[in-house]
């Protein structure tokens, strides 16, 4: 249905190195698939992720879930005064 361009920067693909080319949903849900392929858009597969990765930021509202980190439980100043009262020696 499509040439083998990419749809962001043009660039041509050849049989050689199709399967770097995919199929991109513009809206984002793949059961919308109308006959005239107007959700699809071809794109590399990095840009592919990357337009993936953009609409989930986009969702989270630009911020990337992160698990919570669990508490420290050490102390790496513990000792500096002592340390320091020595001259840096142990």
């Amino acid at each position: 249905m499509y040439p083998w361009v990419r749809g962001r920067c043009a660039r041509e693909f050849t049989r050689a190195n199709l399967q770097e080319l995919t199929v991109h949903h513009r809206n984002h849900d793949h059961d919308f698939n109308p006959p005239d392929g107007s959700n699809w858009k071809l794109l590399c597969v990095y840009c592919h992720d990357n337009e993936h990765a953009r609409h989930i930021d986009h969702v989270r509202g630009g911020v990337m879930a992160v698990e919570e980190a669990p508490p420290a439980t050490g102390n790496p100043f513990a000792d500096l005064k002592a340390m320091m009262e020595r001259g840096g020696k142990r």
